[in-house]
């Protein structure tokens, strides 16, 4: 079962088909996060926290 690297959130396996880079099996970074955001190909620190 994939999860998301930064916060373990559970993500579904099309969710890391196609956000995660290739030949990775969890994302970086999930909708879930709070703290940190995809930016294109990049993760960085979210401007404002979401809930």
């Amino acid at each position: 079962m994939p999860k998301c690297d930064n916060c373990g959130s559970f993500v579904t396996t099309e969710y890391v088909r196609v956000f995660a880079p290739e030949g990775m099996n969890n994302p970086r970074v999930c909708p879930s996060c709070e703290d940190k955001v995809r930016d294109g190909g990049d993760v960085r620190e979210a401007r404002a926290t979401r809930h």
